[in-house]
């Protein structure tokens, strides 16, 4: 989900451990045979079980490879699309009353490769053309600054992109151990049919990558979509309380985030709804109770091929 503009950095984590979700043993009862060709990205894991129903740790890690290459694919083909976010942060006070609700909406689109975000509307209304007018002059600030780019500062801007990726892939390389599964059913989600799988924090787990420590303080339930692979839907809560970042933004003890996903196009799987209870405490002094509430519609599909003019350049 580092794909889209969420502005919560609990959802990355989320997402990562949702991938490990997807390599308990529950998926020894797929007939790998059977996953069509259309939605297969990945060669199909060995999923067969042992003597007594488990799956080894080569197959664990096996299978979390395929579920890690269907979300760089995710990745890729979320390039190809704009969509409409929409956010709603609803401030809490002490009694658990909401206090000051805000609502945004984005258009959000594809420049050179990076998402960006365009505000058009603040609690249900359009902006002014005072406001409109600065959000086209941020957008045409990122089309130059990018048209622009020397040589030697987009090579930085790949090889720090890079190093991301690589944290990202060492991170998810941890979560193979953090976690005991255990399948507890299926659900039909949207008229298909998904795993219902529990993840508890295993004894013991030592975290090699910096951030796979927040890994032994969450637990939650994932929905598998069975056929794809993919995750349909997201349920988890915070064991302890944790911070991090340089606003020292915190998860408290029972605070809950949860994500659902959807099918897009027959060929990707991307956000639909995402809610968090965020405690932010501003430079150490304010600190503010926020319930965040994000919703992603109207995905639709533009071509590659498209170029990306200027502000006011654009020809009909």
């Amino acid at each position: 989900m580092k794909r889209l503009a969420l502005n919560t950095s609990q959802l990355a984590l989320a997402l990562a451990l949702t991938a490990q979700l997807a390599a308990s043993p529950a998926f020894s009862q797929q007939d790998s045979r059977s996953a069509p060709a259309a939605t297969t990205q990945a060669s199909s894991p060995d999923l067969i079980p042992d003597a007594d129903g488990k799956l080894s740790q080569a197959q664990m890690q096996e299978l979390f490879r395929v579920v890690a290459d269907k979300d760089m694919q995710n990745d890729k083909l979320l390039r190809n699309y704009t969509y409409v976010e929409r956010e709603v942060n609803n401030r809490v006070d002490s009694k658990g009353q909401t206090k000051s609700p805000e609502e945004r909406s984005y258009d959000i689109v594809e420049i050179y490769g990076e998402p960006v975000q365009r505000l058009m509307q603040k609690n249900g209304k359009p902006l002014s053309e005072k406001e409109a007018a600065k959000e086209d002059e941020k957008i045409q600030k990122i089309i130059d600054k990018r048209r622009n780019e020397s040589e030697s500062d987009r090579k930085k801007r790949n090889e720090r992109e890079e190093k991301e990726r690589e944290d990202d892939r060492a991170f998810v390389r941890d979560v193979a151990d953090a976690y005991n599964f255990t399948l507890v059913g299926r659900e039909t989600l949207n008229g298909r049919e998904a795993w219902v799988i529990d993840g508890q924090p295993r004894p013991g787990f030592v975290p090699h990558a910096k951030d796979a420590k927040y890994l032994s303080k969450f637990h939650g339930r994932v929905w598998i979509d069975k056929n794809d692979l993919q995750l349909a839907k997201l349920d988890v809560e915070c064991l302890d309380t944790i911070s991090w970042g340089l606003f020292l933004a915190r998860f408290h003890k029972g605070s809950r985030l949860m994500l659902e996903q959807t099918r897009v196009n027959d060929e990707v799987w991307l956000p639909r709804h995402v809610t968090a209870k965020v405690d932010a405490r501003l430079a150490l002094f304010k600190s503010v109770d926020v319930d965040i509430e994000q919703t992603y519609s109207d995905y639709k599909k533009f071509r590659v091929t498209t170029k990306i003019v200027g502000i006011g350049k654009i020809e009909e």
